[in-house]
């Protein structure tokens, strides 16, 4: 389990320079995410965030326009240090490396919690895991939005194979051309209900094309 964690965090640190623009390069994706940024807007607004797994600030900076506060984490120094770049008000937004899956105790209080493509590279083991450490960091009632990949034949990258446990993997390069395999999920709307069903209520979905957003309350 930790090594799949590690080399997801690897992955990262290595396409950090390059993740912005390949993102927005993929042009057929821009209606959906035009919608997702509205709602995550709308959904945000008012509320002190908790972000796990920031990356490059993305959703940070879409946040930021409505929520209250916002405290992003990643354990990425290289995605911290461009997500830094954005230039964010300091007095609303401040930037943390940190672990979502090991959370320190002094980040502060929340009413919601917000991530974004990272739950897709967790381990079964590691959502049950993370569910129950979240629960017990943030307590009850909090909000918490989580928005990630649907999987779209010729656009999404391909599960390699799937292991004994249901985790399913994919295969991705890396600039310097290493091919590494990193834990990746397309669930459907049934199995994310089923993963969550004893941790939160009020689970809603909203399926896009290329994405899904799921929020709910934390039990």
């Amino acid at each position: 389990m930790m090594e799949h964690k590690n080399q997801v965090a690897a992955f990262y640190a290595k396409t950090a320079a390059g993740y912005d623009a390949a993102a927005s390069g993929r042009h057929e994706r821009a209606n959906d995410l035009g919608q997702l940024r509205e709602m995550v807007a709308h959904l945000v607004r008012g509320h002190t965030i908790l972000e796990l797994a920031c990356g490059t600030g993305y959703w940070t900076e879409v946040m930021a326009a409505s929520a209250e506060r916002i405290v992003a984490t990643d354990t990425s120094a290289e995605m911290l240090a461009l997500a830094t770049r954005r230039r964010l008000p300091a007095d609303k937004v401040s930037f943390r490396e940190a672990d979502g899956l090991d959370l320190p105790a002094d980040l502060g209080d929340f009413t919601a919690v917000f991530i974004g493509f990272w739950w897709s590279h967790l381990l079964r083991e590691e959502q049950e895991a993370f569910l129950k450490q979240l629960r017990a960091r943030v307590g009850k009632d909090v909000l918490l939005i989580v928005l990630d990949d649907a999987y779209v034949e010729g656009s999404s990258t391909t599960i390699a194979r799937t292991d004994a446990q249901g985790n399913t993997f994919q295969l991705v390069t890396t600039p310097d051309g290493e091919r590494v395999e990193l834990p990746k999920s397309y669930p459907t709307d049934s199995t994310l209900r089923k993963r969550l069903a004893d941790a939160v209520r009020e689970i809603k979905i909203v399926r896009m094309e290329y994405y899904w957003l799921l929020t709910c309350r934390l039990k």
